[in-house]
């Protein structure tokens, strides 16, 4: 999708693909059938330039047919470089970062008043942490006591331009969340039994929204893609894109060789 449309944020987007897979394979209840059934869990991709990870989830689960991911980036078409709210199964469109956090408290709120028991789950880049909307947030939805809103950190450590701590240090990201009131666990975010089961029991602690810190690699799988800056922006060209592919696919059929 991001070689065909000439697109960025491929780092950004494998950092998560993992998280995504155990999301939508198993924590999230979701319909394709009913993708606006009452009683869904609301799903909030605040990174929203991480949003080809997400097309794929919904086409790989029955959101959106397979054939509409060509189209991702061209004039005209619902999958747009940002994601959309118009696309099935998108709650709320984002990009402009710092702002899922604090709409998914409001739903998360919302669910609360009204006694339902669906749940919030949003995911956000570090590097938005370096945005006072989402401290405002995290003070909210503890105050709120908002046990049905789980965050999700892709804490890839890279940011656009340079890594987190040389442009806004977050450290020490655990205890400031715990001191904020929030539940916390921290895993490796590649890891899909680990994801599975710190994701599981929801929620953790009643009365206390719920931290994953989940640390992961930009452009995970990819070997001239892992840990570099570059590929928040760059755009792989055909020839690499195959080099990509091919690493990928030999590293799955090793893992399924292991299993």
């Amino acid at each position: 999708m991001v070689t065909q449309a000439k697109a960025s944020h491929i780092g950004s987007a494998l950092s998560i693909t993992d998280i995504m897979a155990v999301l939508y394979g198993k924590t999230l209840r979701v319909s394709p059938a009913a993708p606006r059934h009452p009683e869904r869990d609301r799903f909030i991709l605040s990174k929203g330039h991480a949003c080809v990870a997400v097309y794929a989830a919904l086409a790989e689960t029955g959101f959106i047919d397979r054939t509409l991911l060509d189209s991702y980036g061209t004039d005209g078409s619902m999958l747009m470089a940002h994601i959309s709210h118009k696309v099935p199964g998108a709650e709320f469109s984002t990009g402009a970062l710092g702002h899922g956090l604090p709409f998914g408290t409001g739903k998360a709120l919302a669910a609360k008043r009204r006694g339902e028991t669906w749940r919030t789950v949003v995911l956000t880049s570090d590097g938005e942490w370096g945005e006072g909307s989402n401290w405002e947030a995290a003070l909210f939805a503890a105050h709120h006591h908002l046990d049905n809103l789980l965050c999700i950190i892709d804490y890839n450590k890279l940011q656009s331009l340079r890594s987190v701590d040389e442009t806004l240090r977050l450290e020490p990201l655990h205890s400031k969340f715990e001191a904020f009131g929030w539940a916390v666990r921290e895993v490796d975010g590649h890891d899909h039994d680990a994801l599975a089961q710190a994701l599981e029991n929801m929620p953790w602690e009643a009365g206390k929204p719920m931290m994953l810190i989940a640390h992961t690699t930009k452009g995970k799988g990819v070997s001239f893609m892992e840990n570099q800056v570059e590929w928040h922006y760059r755009n792989p060209t055909p020839e690499l894109l195959e080099v990509a592919l091919a690493e990928i696919e030999a590293a799955a059929k090793e893992e399924q060789g292991n299993a």
